[in-house]
């Protein structure tokens, strides 16, 4: 089935009002969702057993800066009509690009584990489904939800835009019935660490906030999503781009601070044993909340799983055929991908554990998205009317060097 023609400016300005808005609205929310997948869960909920409310300022910062660097992906396919892996291809040394084809390769595999990981955890709690079992099953909906774009972006857009509504819900509804110390709250939002292992967490909780894969991806669903015939249509799509971004991000960091200041409430210092795995989490919510309670978490991480899923695999291709230049079939990409997170519930490894230090590794793969990003987004021979202000290019480079340098950090106290 052929894909659906995309509507002009023209038309959607025609239309007016709700009508000529919403279908603008949609890239953000699918990128959202690989900032709310399994590994969020993961960081986050360990993040708020351990340590309470400390660590909620990272989380803050870092949907802050999701925010900035999502938009300047989306700005940059909109800008330029291509994606940040064909830039890279183009700009770049062939030496360079491939290396980074390689880290993003290795980005991949990481973002999978943490996916699969979570559906087949999820569909167990729910149905009682192996997790090796589950993996495969969390594998095929991924494909059904790639089958979504052969009608067009916007199925696929809708599909996504759907399943972050059902994690938002899930947790919204379960924080509103928590008690929440203001005080300690509005501790949590000063920044400090507590030790190695509360710097550990923020890293990983970093890696899975500010998602490298979707770098590449957000620029590649707004590279000719909606065709603009000049610069002023550009920069009405610009403008509506942000907007997109402020709401997409924002409810993912809604989502992210749900999730700590639920497990910091409940389980910070309650003796509840196991929750430094989702499974605890489950059973946690069970025993100090109610069924109803844990029955939504596993609901809000079955979507996680399988949403995310989709996403990552799409990333995956757009990855591949930016950076090289080639295409492999869908279903071998999936399998190549898949494998190991298959190998880490076939042979039992700790899945949660497993979950946590595929997030530390994401977090190492950012400043070979993010770095490129900024240097292809400062040039006016690139980006034309759309490249950057100066005020936003130095924001994004001190950006990236916090995000090295705190890398470096853990990196050296890990092996030292």
């Amino acid at each position: 089935m052929s894909r659906a023609t995309p509507p002009t400016v023209a038309e959607l300005r025609a239309r007016g009002g709700f009508r000529g808005r919403l279908p603008l609205l949609g890239p953000a929310f699918v990128a959202a969702i690989a900032y709310v997948d399994p590994g969020n869960f993961a960081t986050n909920f360990s993040a708020g057993a351990q340590f309470g409310y400390l660590l909620l300022w990272v989380i803050l910062g870092a949907n802050l800066l999701a925010m900035l660097i999502q938009a300047l992906s989306a700005k940059l396919g909109l800008a330029t009509g291509h994606n940040l892996p064909e830039l890279c291809h183009k700009h770049f040394p062939r030496a360079v690009s491939r290396g980074m084809w390689v880290q993003a390769e290795l980005v991949a595999i990481a973002t999978d584990l943490a996916e699969v990981i979570g559906g087949a955890i999820a569909l167990n709690l729910l149905f009682g489904i192996p997790l090796f079992t589950g993996g495969l099953i969390t594998g095929l909906v991924a494909f059904a939800l790639l089958a979504l774009q052969a009608k067009g972006y916007r199925p696929f857009e809708l599909a996504i835009t759907g399943l972050l509504g059902v994690i938002l819900l899930g947790f919204v509804a379960t924080t509103l019935r928590v008690h929440i110390a203001p005080a300690e709250l509005a501790a949590g939002l000063v920044p400090r660490f507590d030790g190695a292992d509360s710097l550990l967490l923020a890293t990983g909780i970093l890696g899975a906030t500010v998602m490298p894969h979707v770098i590449y991806l957000h620029s590649a669903m707004t590279q000719r999503r909606i065709p603009a015939a000049d610069a002023v249509e550009r920069r009405f799509l610009l403008r509506h781009q942000q907007l997109d971004v402020l709401l997409g991000m924002g409810l993912a960091g809604v989502v992210n601070a749900a999730m700590l200041v639920v497990s910091a409430a409940l389980f910070f210092g309650s003796g509840v044993p196991g929750i430094d795995t989702l499974e605890g989490v489950h059973a946690g919510l069970a025993r100090v909340l109610d069924q109803p309670a844990a029955f939504a978490f596993a609901v809000a991480l079955l979507a996680s799983g399988f949403a995310s899923s989709g996403v990552g695999t799409y990333a995956g291709q757009v990855v591949m055929q930016g950076f090289i230049q080639r295409r492999i079939p869908l279903l071998l990409r999936r399998v190549l991908t898949l494998a190991p997170a298959l190998v880490v519930l076939g042979v039992g490894i700790d899945p949660t554990q497993a979950l946590v230090l595929s997030q530390v590794v994401l977090s190492f793969g950012i400043p070979f998205a993010l770095v490129p990003l900024v240097l292809l987004t400062r040039r006016p021979d690139v980006m034309g009317e759309l490249v950057n202000r100066r005020a936003t290019t130095a924001l994004a480079a001190v950006a990236a060097a916090l995000i090295i340098v705190l890398n470096g950090w853990l990196f050296w106290q890990t092996f030292s």
